[in-house]
C-alpha cells in the first residue's frame, strides 16, 4: 500500500466528499457546505481524481453511489467527527446548538416520549429540531450513511455490527382486550393464546414476530386476523372486537380509557419490555447525541406510566 501524502491533499474537500455521498445530489450537497452547485460539481471531479474513483454514478432514481463509495462514507463521517472533536473540543453549548435529530420510532414512542422530549429541548436547546421517521426494512442502512441518528428498539433485539445502545426506560408486556371480553374474568395460560384472535404489529413487514417465536417455542400457534404498523390502530381495532393484542403496559394504560380496554400481566416466564435507543458508533461519539440521549431517557422516565396495576 502506497504511502499517501497529505501535504499534498486538500481538506477541504473532506465536508464536500461527505455531502456528496450522504445527499448523493449535487444541488443539495452545495447546500449543506455552502458552496455554489458549478463549485460542487468542481470539487466532485476533483475527489473523482483523487480518489481514482467515480463515487456516484447516474441510476434509475438519480444518482447512486459506487462500492467504493459505500466503503468510504462511514470513514468519512468518522473523519469529520474526529477532526471537529480535535478543534471544538469534547462539549458543546445546547442552548446554541442547531441541527435536526432524526429518531426511527413508531407511534408508541412518538405518543409516550416525543411531547416531553420537545418540550426539554425547547426549553434546554430550541435550535435542535426533532423529526422522527418510520423504521423500513433500510433502517440500518439510514444509521449506517449517517441518514439516521437514532432508532428505538427493544433491548432483546441483536444490534446490528457497530452499533451501540443506550438504555432508555424498563416496561413490561401487557395482555389487552376489550372490557367486558368474554375472558376478561378468566385466569390466562399460554394455550389460550390459541383460542382468539390477535390485532398483530408488524413495523417493518418482515414477518418477524418475536411474539410467535415465544409461543412455537411452546408448540402454540396463534391466529393473527388484523395486521397494522400502528400501535394505537391495534388498540383502537381491540377496543371494538373480541380481539387480543400484547404490547407495551405503559402505552396500554395511556390509552385504556380511550378505547375502553383492560391489561394485564400476560402468561410468560418474562414479561420485561426494557426499551433502548440505538445508535451508530460512529453518531455514539457525538457529544451531542450523546446528550440528546440523555434527554430521551429523562423525557421516557417522566412521561406516561402504567397508571393501574395489572388485573
Amino acid at each position: 500500500m502506497r504511502e499517501v501524502n497529505l501535504s499534498g491533499l486538500d481538506l477541504n474537500l473532506l465536508p464536500a466528499l461527505e455531502a456528496l455521498l450522504r445527499r448523493r445530489n449535487v444541488t443539495q450537497a452545495a447546500g449543506d457546505v455552502g458552496l455554489s452547485q458549478p463549485a460542487m460539481s468542481r470539487a466532485l471531479a476533483r475527489l473523482r481524481d483523487v480518489l481514482g474513483d467515480p463515487l456516484l454514478v447516474r441510476g434509475a432514481r438519480g444518482l447512486v453511489l459506487t462500492p467504493r463509495a459505500e466503503v468510504l462514507l462511514p470513514a468519512v463521517i468518522a473523519a469529520l467527527l474526529d477532526v471537529k472533536a480535535l478543534f471544538q473540543g469534547p462539549t458543546f453549548n445546547p442552548a446554541t446548538a442547531e441541527r435536526t435529530i432524526r429518531l426511527a420510532a413508531s407511534d408508541a414512542q412518538t405518543v409516550l416520549i416525543a411531547p416531553k422530549l420537545a418540550a426539554l429541548l425547547k426549553a434546554e436547546a430550541p435550535g435542535l429540531d426533532l423529526r422522527f421517521e418510520p423504521y423500513g426494512r433500510d433502517v440500518v442502512a439510514r444509521m449506517t450513511d449517517g441518514r439516521l441518528d437514532f432508532a428505538f428498539a427493544l433491548s432483546s433485539t441483536p444490534l446490528p455490527p457497530g452499533a451501540v445502545s443506550f438504555k432508555v426506560v424498563e416496561d413490561r408486556l401487557a395482555l389487552v382486550m376489550r372490557r367486558g371480553h368474554p375472558l376478561t374474568d378468566k385466569k390466562w395460560h399460554l394455550a389460550d393464546y390459541a383460542s382468539v384472535d390477535h390485532v398483530g404489529i408488524s413495523l417493518q413487514d418482515d414477518g418477524i414476530s418475536e411474539l410467535d417465536a415465544r409461543l412455537a417455542a411452546k408448540g402454540i400457534s396463534r391466529r393473527v386476523s388484523l395486521t397494522t404498523p400502528h400501535f394505537t390502530a391495534a388498540l383502537a381495532a381491540v377496543g371494538a372486537s373480541d380481539a387480543v393484542t400484547t404490547v407495551s403496559r405503559a402505552f396500554a394504560a395511556h390509552f385504556a380509557d380511550h378505547f375502553g380496554l383492560e391489561y394485564r400481566d400476560p402468561p410468560f416466564d418474562d414479561i420485561k419490555l426494557d426499551m433502548v435507543l440505538v445508535a451508530s458508533a460512529l453518531r455514539a461519539r457525538d457529544p451531542l447525541l450523546n446528550w440528546v440521549a440523555n434527554k430521551v431517557k429523562e423525557a421516557a422516565q417522566s412521561g406516561p406510566q402504567a397508571s393501574r396495576p395489572a388485573n
